[in-house]
């Protein structure tokens, strides 16, 4: 299988070792997966989590996220221009900036999204896994 963007619960899941939490066909499609990506937008949303103590870990938030890249062979999916373009004219998809940005990365790089997110499943100018 080509290349798969993680969204962020998904990448939280997978670092966490969570792996129960996520769906048979995402698990299938992680070990297949040529390579895993996050878009940029997911370090943010983690931060922002972790800054309205919704999750918490036990070693500084910068490391964490370092170590979860390096330990899961997680690539980050920079912001490009056409990724910002993209995210502004998802039409019909909900106003949630992060999802928007998330969802214009797996169009733009078109890899497949693994997500357990019913909003953005639903939506249909994505590819998702689930």
């Amino acid at each position: 299988m080509k290349d798969v963007l993680l969204d962020t619960h998904v990448w939280i899941w997978l670092s966490l070792e969570q792996r129960d939490r996520l769906s048979q066909k995402s698990q299938v499609a992680l070990k297949k997966a040529k390579r895993k990506w996050i878009a940029a937008i997911s370090l943010w949303e983690l931060a922002k989590l972790v800054e309205k103590k919704k999750i918490q870990f036990s070693i500084p938030l910068l490391s964490w996220l370092n170590r979860s890249l390096s330990e899961q062979d997680i690539a980050v999916a920079h912001l490009q221009p056409e990724i910002a373009v993209e995210s502004c004219t998802l039409e019909g998809f909900h106003k949630d900036p992060a999802d928007q940005m998330i969802v214009a990365t797996a169009r733009v790089l078109a890899f497949p999204l693994i997500s357990a997110d019913e909003r953005i499943r639903q939506f249909q100018g994505v590819k998702t896994i689930w």
